[in-house]
């Protein structure tokens, strides 16, 4: 270990979401030209759980 890795810092920080910002419960990518029709199924699905979900 180097030196530098002991000493705490007032100003270091690590790189995190900003709290202020709003998750919309989508994590992952979804290529078009790549997608089977399982793919387009579930991709209908959490369509329509979002539409319900807003509808509460």
């Amino acid at each position: 270990m180097g030196k530098d890795e002991h000493k705490k810092s007032k100003n270091s920080f690590l790189a995190q979401t900003p709290k202020n910002q709003i998750a919309d419960g989508k994590d992952i990518e979804f290529s078009e030209e790549l997608a089977d029709h399982d793919d387009k199924e579930a991709q209908a699905r959490a369509n329509a759980a979002g539409k319900r979900r807003k509808k509460k």
